[in-house]
């Protein structure tokens, strides 16, 4: 979300919706694109499941079909896991969100480290090099997701390099923001990162499928404009920004252990889901806004909105808590991240499922 929707975002801002009324699959596949964005739609209300399907073909040029259950790359979704994960070192007084990242990060090699707080690396406003700064390497790609990752030219290393922007003056957002949040959690725990996830988050929650890249088994692959992905990255590079997988009902487990309580404590939730409309309404590690639907009255639908895209791989993930329901919708073609769209424009692929899933007899209820 730039800067220039501020304005529109800010005005239909109001408040809250209310609980939803009885889903209509017709109309959810009605909203569903299986050449622009075929893959898998999952709607949850509670605990449970009320509409999937897996739609359109895996391969542009093939006869498979997409099928559920399968493991796709989490890629930005991963951010929302680290924020998770470092709000529970917030909740267990280990870390301070306004602290300089220099106290667990005595080493730094970062031009603002005394400045940069773990607060501004979450909502993007740290000022740190952003990677499609690096230089250009094969297929257009960064060099830094196609180097080995204890090359300099990648990981912490490079995103501690030289930066002409200030902490906190604007949004801008990039990786490097949450491969410096996950170097912090592992200060302040004292375990690595692939080791926080599976003690804090697969193992408590049983999710089996869910791990940090490299993968032994191939995940789902991503295509665009009709042809395989580029192989110039490397999906570990992205690290705590980007790297985890797993399947659309892992990632539900994950929202409903954070939508109850269960991975952290109701006030330090409320502020990692804290929208500031001057960043566009990024919060910690997600957006979080509220707007009404198109033809769907007035009333504001308040909106957790954590969205995931690297190569040929495009993902929603999308909390509504107001309603208790998650949506997340995943596709393998890069063309889709423009087609599921912008919710707070009323158009778009989410938008419409959205709608679907809250708006059966015309308005939120």
């Amino acid at each position: 979300m730039n800067r220039g929707s501020l304005a529109l975002l800010a005005a239909l801002v109001l408040g809250a919706g209310a609980p939803a009324p009885a889903i209509d699959p017709a109309a959810v596949d009605a909203a569903l694109d299986p050449v622009k964005a075929p893959g898998t739609v999952l709607i949850a209300r509670g605990d449970t499941v009320v509409y999937e399907r897996a739609f359109g073909r895996v391969d542009p040029t093939g006869l498979a079909e997409h099928q559920l259950g399968q493991v796709w790359r989490w890629a930005s979704v991963t951010k929302q896991v680290t924020a998770t994960i470092a709000m529970q070192e917030v909740a267990a007084g280990r870390l301070d969100l306004d602290a300089p990242i220099i106290r667990y990060l005595p080493d730094s090699k970062a031009p603002n480290a005394e400045t940069i707080t773990s607060r501004m690396l979450m909502q993007h406003i740290s000022g740190l090099p952003r990677t499609d700064e690096a230089p250009v390497g094969r297929d257009d790609w960064p060099v830094f997701y196609s180097v080995d990752l204890d090359s300099p030219e990648t990981g912490r290393a490079w995103c501690e390099g030289p930066t002409k922007r200030k902490p906190g003056q604007e949004f801008f957002y990039g990786d490097c923001d949450f491969i410096m949040m996950a170097a912090v959690i592992e200060a302040t725990s004292g375990k690595s990162y692939d080791a926080l996830v599976a003690e804090r988050i697969t193992q408590p929650l049983g999710l089996e499928s869910v791990g940090l890249f490299p993968r032994a088994e191939p995940a789902m692959p991503g295509f665009a404009e009709g042809k395989p992905e580029s192989t110039a990255f490397r999906l570990e590079n992205f690290g705590g920004a980007g790297a985890l997988y797993g399947t659309t009902h892992d990632l539900l487990a994950f929202d409903r252990a954070l939508m109850t309580g269960r991975l952290i404590p109701e006030a330090h939730r409320a502020q990692m889901w804290d929208g500031k409309p001057q960043y566009g309404y990024a919060a910690l590690g997600q957006w979080s806004f509220a707007v009404p639907l198109k033809d769907c009255g007035d009333t504001p639908v308040r909106i957790i909105e954590r969205r995931g895209f690297i190569g040929g791989v495009a993902l929603r993930n999308i909390i509504l808590p107001d309603q208790d329901m998650v949506i997340i919708m995943t596709s393998n073609r890069a063309e889709a991240e423009a087609a599921f769209g912008e919710i707070w424009q009323q158009a778009g692929i989410t938008h419409d499922v959205m709608r679907a899933a809250l708006c059966a007899t015309g308005a939120p209820q």
